[in-house]
């Protein structure tokens, strides 16, 4: 038992010093897309580290002895002052782990955005945006082998996301012509499966009501 506030006291320093960095790193790839290096727990983990020490810095220059008395109240334990006042400490947190980070994620992010030529999605990939939320179409690919293949995507076909590698799968298969044209729904389709890494050039085509095959 005479461990336990020493323990106490760790956890909220590492808490101190990684959660508003990381909530802040999260939401401005959330909001601004991917950096170099984003995939590499080191970096991120220093980003997020760094982060965190400007915050915490920033709020010891404008609220240092206000927190410190927070923390510490009137009682001779070091950290009396969160017990004694549970709800106050719980809204400070709340302000300073989540609330003010994200602001600033918020902020720079903007900011950045108002230079930037080019406007980021949070669409991960061009795969996920060319199929998310897709109404039924055909669709036609160009095989890296020359030979054209296509189908139908309907409500029972199925396109991978990120991360996961660019899969397609369409609920009917239809002969192609070699110049790359619809020739007619093959007999007993029961799907055609496409592989990203197999294709060259793919096409989304919106059917007129006069050529949509049935569901």
């Amino acid at each position: 038992m005479g461990e336990a506030p020493s323990t106490v006291v760790q956890i909220a320093l590492t808490v101190l010093v990684v959660l508003p960095g990381m909530t802040y790193q999260f939401l401005r790839e959330r909001w601004r897309g991917p950096v170099p290096g984003q995939h590499e727990l080191g970096e991120r983990v220093l980003r997020a580290v760094t982060a965190s020490a400007i915050l915490d810095t920033v709020y010891l220059i404008v609220a240092g002895p206000q927190l410190i008395t927070l923390a510490r109240g009137t009682s001779a334990y070091p950290w009396g002052g969160l017990e004694r006042d549970p709800r106050l400490s719980g809204l400070v947190a709340l302000l300073l782990f989540i609330v003010v980070p994200a602001a600033a994620a918020a902020g720079v992010s903007a900011q950045q955005r108002r230079h930037l030529r080019a406007r980021f999605r949070g669409t991960p990939t061009a795969w996920d945006h060319a199929f998310r939320d897709r109404e039924p179409c055909f669709v036609r690919a160009r095989l890296k082998s020359g030979g054209w293949v296509g189908g139908w995507f309907g409500s029972r076909s199925f396109a991978s996301s990120y991360p996961n590698p660019g899969e397609l799968f369409l609920q009917t298969a239809w002969r192609m012509n070699k110049d790359g044209s619809f020739a007619a729904r093959s007999q007993q389709t029961a799907g055609l499966y496409v592989r990203y890494e197999d294709i060259d050039v793919l096409e989304i085509i919106n059917p007129s009501p006069a050529t949509s095959p049935e569901e």
